[in-house]
């Protein structure tokens, strides 16, 4: 087995270090008592009240939660719904067509899909506003959350699902009582991941928004060009602790699901 050189190991160091060191800097600095972003005057958590009592930056707030809780449910049953066309349909018409344009936003730059919906809402006559950021985010999170679920069909037992069909399940009972609850904790992750990609999209949404609607990532984005204030701050640190929470949470779910799959597949290997 190769040992870890010391190379290896500095290279991950600095690797991490230049990765989460400005965010542990900005997280330090959020708790500044200072006005200066700079310059440290003692403990304090003044700014996070000044944010609660800001008008701007809630309702930029409520706007970015809302859009993320719709836009990744909607992203969440479509993705499960492709995800399950490519993997159990086998060979059709246009599947080739259909997978391309699934995953197209993967490999898309932001640029062209935030211009694109654009006059694509501006040819149809939409008003920009909640609505148009919605679609425009379950557009992209889909193919995210169609390829955490297709990984998990692909390994998932086709057995279960014709024992539960030989017991008199039609084809949607089947998918509802057997298929659904163990492909679980992969459309959960899929949620999650949909959810983060939402709450952090700035580019997309600057395109798709409106007067009425401005999220958080743009009002953030707006108040820096002014200059970084210590609100500015405590509140990156609030998206920091929510994010952290859900990639956490998406982890422990994961490794429930491998473990009690492990469970189960030893428990079938015994001899009756």
């Amino acid at each position: 087995m190769k040992r870890f050189s010391w190379f290896n190991a500095t290279s991950l160091t600095l690797g991490f270090a230049f990765l989460y060191v400005p965010m542990i800097i900005l997280v330090i600095y959020s708790f500044n008592a200072s006005k200066l972003v700079t310059v440290w005057a003692g403990f304090s958590t003044q700014w996070y009240g000044e944010l609660i009592r800001n008008e701007e930056f809630l309702n930029a707030a409520w706007v970015t939660i809302k859009v993320a809780v719709m836009s990744s449910t909607i992203a969440t049953v479509l993705g499960t719904m492709a995800a399950y066309v490519l993997v159990r349909a086998g060979r059709f018409s246009g599947r080739t067509l259909f997978s391309g344009m699934i995953y197209a936003p993967l490999v898309m730059p932001e640029v062209i899909t935030g211009l694109s919906l654009l006059l694509l809402f501006i040819g149809i006559g939409l008003d920009r506003g909640v609505l148009t950021i919605v679609l425009a985010h379950t557009t992209f999170s889909m193919c995210y959350v169609s390829v955490v679920v297709s990984s998990r069909l692909v390994s998932f037992d086709k057995s279960l699902e014709e024992a539960a069909l030989d017991l008199g399940c039609s084809p949607f009972e089947a998918f509802r009582l057997v298929t659904l609850p163990i492909i679980a904790p992969a459309v959960i992750s899929g949620w999650l991941l949909a959810f983060t990609l939402s709450l952090d999209d700035l580019v997309i949404a600057s395109f798709t928004t409106g007067p009425s609607a401005t999220t958080l990532p743009i009002k953030i984005f707006s108040a820096v060009r002014l200059g970084v204030s210590p609100e500015i701050n405590a509140l990156s640190t609030i998206m920091i602790a929510i994010v952290t929470v859900g990639v956490i949470t998406a982890s422990l779910i994961t490794k429930q699901a491998a473990v009690r799959q492990a469970r189960d597949e030893r428990m079938a290997e015994r001899p009756a």
